[in-house]
């Protein structure tokens, strides 16, 4: 159960205290409550809505129906479109697709680096001849 100072403080920022964070245990409630407020809902380099497609994302990706629910309601509050939903779900599953296929296949990692330095480098001199062609 979180402090009473940080259940003022969740009432405060969300309206409620949620069920989950009473089921954290006494250890972990304030910590986890602190990693919410500045991570989630803090100012970072990532503005709110990036992080809204990322956590629908990711969401996606471990297949959990409490975070899939909370961050697409999260992304409509970001003005996210159902289109931009749609597309963030499709890349979250093309990472899955692809992480179990190099997984799966026991990919070299030393060589798959090697592999994405060298597009990495084919992409950026593409990206400079086309600045020096404007």
């Amino acid at each position: 159960m979180v402090s009473n100072d940080t259940a003022d403080e969740i009432q405060e920022y969300l309206g409620v205290v949620p069920s989950w964070i009473e089921a954290l245990p006494d250890a972990a409630a304030d910590h986890s409550w602190n990693v919410v407020r500045d991570l989630q809902l803090g100012e970072t380099d990532l503005t709110r809505r990036e992080k809204a497609l990322v956590g629908v994302g990711a969401s996606a990706a471990i297949q959990c129906p409490y975070c899939i629910h909370f961050h697409r309601e999260e992304a409509k509050l970001e003005e996210v479109t159902e289109a931009e939903l749609a597309e963030a779900f499709a890349l979250a599953g093309n990472v899955r697709y692809f992480s179990t296929v190099l997984h799966g296949v026991e990919m070299d990692h030393e060589e798959f680096e090697a592999e994405t330095e060298s597009i990495v480098d084919h992409i950026n001199e593409q990206q400079a001849q086309a600045a020096d062609d404007d």
